[in-house]
């Protein structure tokens, strides 16, 4: 199957799987303006072919991502895009780099962290559906270190971690690292994998993930993202609604009717 070029990034097509590759190893796979540009086509592809059901991404080199490319940053300090300042919509918002659109998407990602992780990179460990990461994989965050705030990064992870970590780990900014077994105690991150084995241990959760209903899964992912904000009587009946939605599709018949002839189901994604 063919694929889209890009110069920043791979994109490779695998059954019903999109693995994204950051793909700027010289530069530890900081991110430029081209780059980001990039992955939000890749995202944008991957999301729009009905053929993919599970996008993965991971990183080529020693590092997954260190964030935003300090080169690259101007000395307005006005964020990286390619597009002309405050042009698009994306620039009102957060500012998002290289985090999927985790808000507006329906397909999950697995993030498959080989390496370092830091600023920018984290998102993808706070916005990610399943994320695993190599033995070798660190993570911090080096804003402060370098006169900047971790403003929305570490307002993500201090969600995901205990408030004195996530405090801890932004004030030291890039004096210490959390390695990637101490990530997995604390929940971070799913999984710890040898690092040789890290892509083929992504696709096969990917794999498992996809035997699986992809309208279900993607009605389920939605209904947890949707919800964790709210108050929980408000987030049971928001999710029901997608439980609801589902109900008429044709797979949510397959799957009751392959269990009672002891089958494997067909999904159809419709």
């Amino acid at each position: 199957m063919s694929s889209p070029s890009y110069d920043t990034i791979g994109y490779e097509v695998d059954g019903h799987k999109a693995t994204i590759t950051l793909n700027r190893p010289e530069a530890l796979n900081a991110l430029s303006p081209h780059m980001i540009t990039e992955l939000r086509a890749a995202y944008d592809e991957a999301e729009n072919d009905d053929d993919i059901w599970l996008m993965i991404v991971t990183g080529t080199g020693r590092a997954f991502c260190t964030g935003a490319d300090v080169k690259e940053i101007p000395d307005d300090g006005k964020v990286l895009y390619e597009r002309p300042y405050l042009s698009t919509y994306d620039q009102w918002e957060a500012p998002q780099e290289g985090t999927p659109p985790f808000r507006r998407m329906a397909k999950p990602i697995l993030a498959a962290i080989n390496g370092i992780c830091c600023g920018a990179g984290l998102d993808w460990v706070t916005t990610g559906d399943i994320v695993i990461a190599s033995d070798k994989a660190t993570f911090f965050d080096p804003h402060v270190s370098i006169g900047l705030v971790a403003a929305r990064e570490m307002v993500r992870l201090a969600r995901v971690l205990p408030r004195s970590v996530a405090l801890r780990m932004a004030l030291t900014g890039k004096h210490e690292r959390m390695s990637a077994d101490r990530a997995y105690e604390l929940g971070m991150i799913t999984e710890v994998v040898p690092h040789d084995n890290l892509l083929a241990r992504a696709h096969e959760i990917a794999d498992i993930v996809n035997s699986n209903a992809p309208l279900a899964v993607r009605g389920t992912r939605l209904a947890i993202h949707k919800t964790l904000d709210l108050p929980l009587l408000e987030g049971e009946i928001l999710a029901e609604t997608f439980r609801e939605r589902v109900v008429r599709t044709e797979d949510a018949q397959e799957g009751p009717r392959a269990f009672v002839e002891k089958r494997t189901p067909d999904w159809q994604c419709r």
